[in-house]
């Protein structure tokens, strides 16, 4: 009895150091000042009225590029170019890129939703294909216009979709102000426990399975999109939004940061957008028009075997054709 007594005793003279062998350090967050509600057709009615109310849009921005990554084993950042985007909604898109320092134009590219046309000088190539990229292609030759418009422009519910809500939260560090800067508050991390609203939008069920086409992540502090995930066919996430810095342009809030991530084709852009875009301005006739100059090795992208090799690298091995004599 006494035994029993004298291991029951160790027993509870060992509890505050078994319990203190459990306790562990985490970040500390706090929320956000104000935190907004909205009922999930509240949320659609303001994804659908930013759509429709874009009609056009001039977008003066920066652009940079990386590719690469795990399977790959490396990833390229490009060097930052400057230029433009114009969209004229639903559909159609016009990129153009212009070489740092020199302002000549790097490359140009148009879209109607169907089929897309890329003009690049310096290499004295054209590309030509559908605006669905091949499985086999990676990186900057995987990109199409349809991933840069539908990360732009964030559609609503369409007819032949179902919809979901969940709502969740990410952690984030606050914005300094110049106030935390001179008190040194800067180098500690204020953290922040943002909630949001997750709008899942689903495939017309076949049978007992709907699949899901998009989320829609939407900050609870604004009810502003912060993130939108795409999905294929397989269920497998192709494309990656990120939204931040929104800013007025006229009636319109637009994002002035979007990072577009394409994680199966280890590509990534950084579109930074400037001040002097416009919005809902009236577009000349030929604005989408892109005529392919005399001379240049036109490859299309839709040929398996052609898109295998690196179009624009093959097109600046081989001399251009010269120009047939008048």
């Amino acid at each position: 009895m006494r035994i029993k007594q004298a291991f029951a005793t160790g027993l509870l003279s060992l509890t505050p150091a078994l319990t203190g062998c459990l306790t562990h350090s985490v970040l500390k967050t706090r929320p956000p000042d104000v935190v907004y509600n909205a009922t999930l057709d509240q949320l659609l009615q303001q994804v659908d009225k930013r759509y429709t109310s874009t009609q056009s849009a001039t977008l003066f921005m920066d652009i940079s590029s990386a590719t690469g990554g795990s399977m790959e084993g490396k990833v390229k950042e490009s060097i930052d170019f400057s230029g433009y985007i114009v969209i004229q909604n639903p559909d159609h898109i016009r990129v153009v890129l212009k070489v740092p320092l020199f302002e000549s134009i790097a490359l140009q590219m148009v879209s109607d939703g169907k089929s897309f046309k890329m003009v690049v000088p310096p290499k004295s190539c054209a590309i030509v294909g559908s605006d669905t990229s091949l499985p086999t292609q990676k990186g900057l030759y995987s990109l199409r216009p349809a991933v840069i418009l539908d990360s732009l422009l964030i559609r609503g519910l369409r007819p032949d979709e179902d919809i979901s809500q969940t709502q969740d939260s990410r952690v984030i560090e606050a914005p300094k102000t110049k106030s935390d800067i001179i008190e040194g508050k800067a180098l500690s991390k204020d953290l922040i426990q943002d909630p949001d609203y997750d709008v899942e939008f689903l495939s017309q069920p076949q049978g007992q399975v709907a699949h899901t086409l998009r989320v829609l992540h939407i900050d609870r502090t604004n009810l502003l999109p912060w993130r939108q995930d795409i999905y294929n066919a397989d269920g497998k996430i192709e494309t990656q939004a990120f939204y931040s810095n929104y800013q007025k342009f006229g009636d319109i809030t637009f994002p002035t940061k979007i990072v577009i991530q394409r994680p199966l084709d280890e590509l990534g852009l950084t579109i930074t957008v400037g001040g002097r875009s416009t919005f809902n301005q009236k577009l000349d006739a030929d604005t989408f028009d892109l005529p392919v100059p005399e001379g240049l090795a036109t490859q299309n992208m839709d040929d398996p075997a052609s898109a295998a090799t690196n179009p624009c690298a093959h097109a600046a091995a081989t001399p251009a054709a010269p120009a047939p004599s008048k």
